[in-house]
């Protein structure tokens, strides 16, 4: 398994899925790596695309979702899948993963590498890291039967409008999600031929990180509900982004350090004011302070927009 680095549970298992063909595919996801936000998805709030598509090989072929109802469903197409690539990402569900600090706590969305079936054992590879709300999530392999497999695979009990969102654009851009109330699962496909004209996504969008993070304050900033509801999303774009600085940004040390540090510091500023306005004591300047100081140095850095 490879260093753990700061991305999320999608990017860091789609970047193990495609690393075999790929080798410098970490290179290419921080060249990748914008910020943009959609203001009118549908179900309200807001909608984050982290990065372009790094998935779409040479061939015009990329990862779409697919779906089952039924475990033998899923499990033959599974296998096939397996048996075409060597590989296959998969949706878990946190609750329902052993390793996961919010197993039997908490559900979300999570990807998951397959990466082999011998003996009627998967072997299951999850290269996420980090420090969430539920504790220390570490990278982990193992072995499971088709029983321990299917538990894992478990759908949601419900699929927010905002972890919808976060499905739809896990790849960069908009992908259509089979129905949350069955096993879901990602497959290698021939994609649709591109017109070669260059189409606008659907709604109302705002690109690059400073005008994105403004956008994203102006709905957050003294709205503990909206805050609450887009704290997680705050947390995958300062992963993403402070992944980009440490990969690939150009420019001073100390201000891509600087910008690294106010990155890290927004997500830990709005998870907090979000536990303590569930306390009752709301911590608006907090945020306020987060956003102004990551506005900041990510102007000074010469780092506000996604053609850099």
């Amino acid at each position: 398994m490879s260093e753990p680095w700061e991305l999320s549970c999608y990017t860091a298992n789609l970047v193990a899925y495609l690393r075999p063909q790929v080798p410098g595919i970490a290179t290419d996801l921080a060249a990748a790596i914008r910020l943009s936000v959609r203001t009118d998805p549908p179900g309200g709030g807001l909608a984050f695309s982290h990065h372009a598509r790094v998935d779409v090989d040479a061939d015009g072929h990329g990862l779409v979702y697919r779906g089952a109802d039924d475990w033998d469903r899923t499990r033959d197409a599974l296998t096939a899948e397996l048996r075409r690539g060597g590989r296959v990402l998969a949706v878990g569900n946190t609750r329902h993963i052993p390793w996961s600090p919010a197993h039997e706590r908490a559900e979300t969305p999570h990807w998951v590498l397959l990466c082999g079936l011998t003996d009627g054992k998967w072997s299951v590879r999850d290269d996420f890291a980090a420090l969430t709300p539920h504790g220390e999530h570490a990278p982990h392999t193992g072995l499971l039967d088709d029983h321990e497999l299917r538990g894992l695979l478990t759908p949601p009990s419900e699929l927010t409008p905002v972890a919808a969102n976060r499905d739809h654009y896990a790849l960069g851009e908009y992908t259509a999600l089979p129905p949350a109330t069955g096993y879901r699962w990602l497959e290698h496909t021939a994609l649709p031929p591109t017109t070669g004209e260059v189409e606008a996504p659907e709604g109302t969008w705002i690109h690059g990180v400073v005008p994105a993070l403004r956008a994203v304050a102006e709905r957050v900033c003294g709205d503990d509900e909206a805050l609450a509801r887009h704290a997680d999303d705050l947390w995958t774009a300062a992963r993403h982004q402070r992944f980009r600085l440490a990969q690939r940004t150009p420019g001073d040390a100390a201000a891509r350090e600087e910008a690294a540090t106010a990155w890290e510091e927004l997500p830990r500023a709005a998870r907090f004011a979000v536990a303590s306005a569930a306390r009752g004591r709301p911590r608006h300047a907090l945020v306020d302070k987060a956003f102004a100081r990551l506005l900041d140095t990510v102007e000074r850095l010469g780092d506000g927009n996604d053609d850099d």
